[in-house]
């Protein structure tokens, strides 16, 4: 992979924009002219041999220029980061022993109520209360999370009640001109930060300066805090999923973006350190389509996950076109964004009283009567501007004299428009309000300040429409723009965000992408204390902040993810996996099924196996344990020759061969909750095998099937009944696939469910004539 993301919240996109342009900028000028920081993977820090080649190569190349190293990898795997020539990387790509070179990438952020959304959601009721048996109680869960650091002195972050640190802890807290050991805590036991090539020092500390990694971290392991809202919006008890958790964070990215060096570098500490769950609200762009094995956080969730360490990721913010979603590595959980039942509302009231429903987060200080004249941005257009930017109300489109002390409606008729572009042009030019119309954004409401602004849909932009052009007023339109108030058990919820990524995934439609959805769309939780940016003139910065992006559903689930380890301290990071997908919820409060942001049905691409259930993910029944082996057979099928596979992994029995007939469709044979059947051509059968575990705790238990087979296929599932004589027992089942004739002219879903009367285990089954979507 090339680069990394932030997933952020829409308000942010004009961030998110120059940070994209780095990201191209700074990648493509070091392949172009060759100099620069290269990454030199090396494979499993298990192989002796593998450590001995990279002192080597280290020795004989630095060693008269110890400052070109970067970052050396010792814990996890092997391998270093190094100022290089384009020639001097081209010689190290050839030395025994090294998996691959390639330029350090940029990698960029992804831009609370939400959790007892959850619990309403969930289908089956399960008393999800920290256990209070021996081998739950005696296990605190550590979550680690790679971002741009943390501010410690959050009340999210109090250790109050909390016990000691877990002696198994063996990580730091790295001292800095604005942090120290004191910052630390029982809550926050660790805190790092990494040095990137052309960072500034003043950026040298684990102390957050742009909020991201404090809101994801208080959002999966804060600590509750009361009255907590921004500037009286969204209130209530802000709380993480994981209150007992503690937290590690590992500081990799700056305003400049997040070296995939210091990426790196952060899971090999956090692989020593002795972390629990690794959580990533970051990734690369869906246009770079870069390979595992240049991409850091596949190279260092794979070493993770050998060492039993579950790596929850953020799906990404590029939605909603299909086969946007990234990190999507085998062995990474990815998660996808929905809305909550929660309405940051923000109405329209036109003459003659008639209200339309608006979204948006404004503190502006106008009349609630419709006293404003109101005007549509084409009818105020510049001379100079076009009728199209105009609408838009893009940048110095409108005339001044025709604004000012009016409320614009603007339209983002061309899908490339922006509420806070309008609104800035709107006020520059003297008008009272802004109106944005904007069927993608009107359900991820963003923060416009003192400015009153609000974003409707098009349907109920038809009604102004028609109150401006009807004649049987008889006066000028008018319209006020009402204060932003927070609604309630909103439905239908949740629903797909438009920015979240979907799938199919890039690599491979024989493994489903994303694997999860869970709250991403205006969650409150903390925020840095000093941010001046956010606050309200005449008023102290809010200690936190209401964004949206799938940065802020990774956390979510991690959090479930810790709660999970706290109750099964010896389940694998598949097995935590398996439970969370499985008991995912497909319907919504309405009791209809999840809908994408235009109401249509969601479909696996968009969800993955459905909505996180905090409950029902704690007593699963069954379990798919993805093994070492699978992993293995996976690199195999992927196209690695043995001897690469050897050098990566520390996990390789003695005996182990790459199938003969390794191919693409093979990944299909992973033991994966999910099914993905690729290269379907129709005329022929194709049959998977997939192996679950009982973990139900009852010992014997009869699990029987049910499929929802898509039209025009049929789907075998044997046996149609799996008996189990004990916990652990794994049973082994095939699905075999087929059709009534060969012309599948698209991907088409559909899902098996092993239950009885305490558990439902589901898998969703997608389908597909393609094998990857680059290919």
């Amino acid at each position: 992979m090339k680069g990394l993301f932030f997933f952020f919240s829409p308000f942010s996109l004009m961030f998110l924009y120059l940070l994209c342009i780095s990201f191209t900028a700074e990648t493509e000028a070091g392949l172009r002219n060759g100099d620069g920081v290269y990454i030199v993977y090396m494979g499993s820090a298990s192989s002796a041999a593998n450590a001995y080649r990279a002192q080597i190569l280290i020795n004989t190349m630095f060693k008269r220029r110890a400052n070109d190293i970067v970052h050396t990898y010792k814990h996890g795997f092997t391998g270093f980061a190094a100022r290089l020539s384009a020639e001097e990387a081209k010689v190290i790509a050839k030395k025994t022993g090294v998996v691959s070179v390639f330029p350090d990438p940029n990698y960029q952020l992804h831009t609370t109520h939400s959790w007892d959304f959850l619990k309403y959601q969930t289908a089956v009721k399960i008393d999800s209360s920290p256990p209070s048996s021996p081998e739950a109680g005696s296990y605190d869960s550590i979550i680690g999370i790679l971002d741009t650091g943390i501010w410690p002195e959050s009340e999210s972050f109090n250790d109050k009640d909390m016990g000691p640190i877990p002696s198994r802890w063996k990580g730091t807290c790295m001292e800095a001109k604005d942090f120290n050991s004191s910052n630390c805590n029982r809550k926050i036991i660790g805190a790092r930060f990494y040095k990137s090539p052309d960072d500034d020092s003043e950026y040298f500390t684990t102390r957050d300066v742009i909020g991201h990694g404090t809101h994801t971290s208080s959002t999966a392991a804060g600590s509750a805090v009361e009255n907590a809202s921004y500037y009286g919006v969204a209130s209530g008890t802000a709380k993480g999923g994981s209150p007992n958790a503690r937290i590690a964070m590992y500081k990799v990215c700056n305003p400049g973006g997040c070296a995939g060096s210091s990426i790196l570098a952060a899971f090999d500490d956090a692989i020593a350190d002795g972390v629990d769950v690794l959580s990533l609200s970051l990734g690369a762009p869906s246009y770079a389509h870069i390979e595992l094995n240049t991409d850091p956080i596949a190279i260092g969730a794979f070493h993770a996950v050998e060492q039993g360490i579950l790596v929850v990721c953020s799906a990404g913010n590029d939605g909603p076109n299909g086969g946007t979603v990234v990190n999507i590595a085998p062995w990474i959980m990815t998660v996808a964004a929905n809305t909550i039942d929660r309405d940051l509302e923000s109405d329209v009231v036109l003459g003659g009283s008639k209200v339309i429903k608006g979204e948006g987060i404004h503190f502006g200080n106008v009349s609630k009567s419709p006293v404003y004249p109101l005007i549509h941005g084409k009818s105020a257009k510049s001379a100079d501007a076009s009728e199209s930017s105009a609408r838009t109300c893009d940048y110095g489109s409108l005339d001044q004299e025709k604004v000012k002390g009016k409320i614009v409606l603007c339209e983002n008729f061309d899908g490339s428009s922006y509420a806070s572009s309008a609104r800035d042009e709107v006020k520059s030019k003297g008008g009272i309000g802004c109106i944005f119309v904007d069927d993608r954004t009107r359900a991820v409401a963003s923060a416009y300040g003192t400015f009153p602004t609000t974003v409707i849909d098009s349907k109920e932009a038809a009604e102004i429409f028609s109150y401006v052009n009807s004649t049987k007023y008889l006066q000028d339109p008018v319209a006020t723009i009402l204060p932003t108030v927070t609604v309630e058990k909103f439905t239908p919820a949740p629903s797909v965000a438009y920015f979240s990524s979907r799938g199919p995934s890039s690599i491979t439609r024989s493994i489903l992408k994303p694997d999860i959805t869970a709250p991403g769309v205006a969650i409150l939780a903390a925020w840095t204390g000093k941010d001046t940016s956010i606050s309200l003139e005449g008023k102290p910065p809010s200690q936190f902040n209401v964004i949206s992006g799938t940065s802020m559903a990774a956390p979510h689930v991690t959090a479930v993810a810790s709660l999970i380890k706290s109750l099964h301290p010896t389940w694998s990071p598949s097995a935590i996996r398996s439970a969370i997908m499985t008991t995912a919820t497909q319907t919504n409060n309405d009791k209809g099924l999840i809908t994408t942001e235009t109401g249509a049905t969601a479909t696996p691409y968009d969800t993955g196996s459905g909505e996180l259930s905090t409950t029902a993910s704690m007593q699963p029944g069954l379990v798919y344990e993805t093994t070492a082996v699978d992993y293995l057979n996976f690199l195999c099928y992927y196209g690695y020759n043995i001897s690469t596979i050897k050098t990566i992994s520390k996990s390789v029995p003695a005996n182990f061969t790459c199938p003969a007939d390794s191919k693409l469709e093979l990944i299909s044979t992973v033991n994966y909750p999910s099914i993905g059947i690729s290269g379907f051509k129709g005329s022929e059968n194709k049959t998977v095998s997939r192996t679950v575990t009982n973990v139900g705790g009852d010992g014997v238990a009869v699990y029987k099937v049910s499929v929802e087979t898509p039209a025009g296929f049929s789907i075998q599932v044997t046996p149609e009944k799996l008996q189990f004589t004990k916990d652990g027992e794994k049973l082994t089942y095939q699905v075999t696939v087929s059709a009534a004739d060969d012309s599948l002219k698209k991907d088409v879903f559909g899902a098996l469910t092993w239950s009885n009367a305490k558990y439902k285990v589901r898998s969703p089954i997608v389908i597909s004539s393609e094998t990857s979507t680059t290919n």
